[in-house]
């Protein structure tokens, strides 16, 4: 056996560590197709301005990103794509939504929309509180 510590982003070695991942994961779960799931919103320019990203997977939608351009927050708009995003979600058989935040992030806001905090990280000398935060769809 031969252990090393790899410094550098190495993209083969990440692809076969979700492989064997996956296939532990399909062994006790059966397979599940992972579909990408994103709504975004673009200005008259066509300039991103703000979206919400993730996918869907074993009656799950596991939210990676939301973002919402300085200029438009407050407006609605994060609301507005995430209700979106849910939609469908719940369209494609989502039975939760999943995501984590950081403690100056969205947590409340997160909260307005239904989530709930089920764990957290607390905050230490250089890093905020992590929300990890749930939606049971009913």
């Amino acid at each position: 056996m031969k252990i090393e510590v790899i410094n550098e982003e190495d993209s083969a070695v990440f692809d076969e560590l979700v492989a064997g991942v996956r296939e532990h994961k399909y062994e006790n779960m059966g397979p599940e197709e992972t579909l990408p799931l994103s709504v975004v919103a673009r200005d008259e320019d066509n300039e991103l301005i703000g979206g919400v990203s993730g996918q869907t997977i074993y009656r799950n939608f596991l939210i990676d990103v939301v973002w919402v351009d300085k200029k438009t927050r407050g407006t609605g708009l994060g609301r507005r794509l995430m209700e979106l995003a849910e939609v469908e979600a719940k369209k494609r058989g989502c039975l939760t939504a999943q995501l984590d935040t950081l403690s100056y992030q969205a947590p409340v806001f997160y909260q307005k929309m239904g989530f709930e905090i089920v764990g957290t990280v607390p905050e230490f000398p250089g890093s905020p509180a992590r929300y990890f935060m749930l939606k049971n769809y009913k």
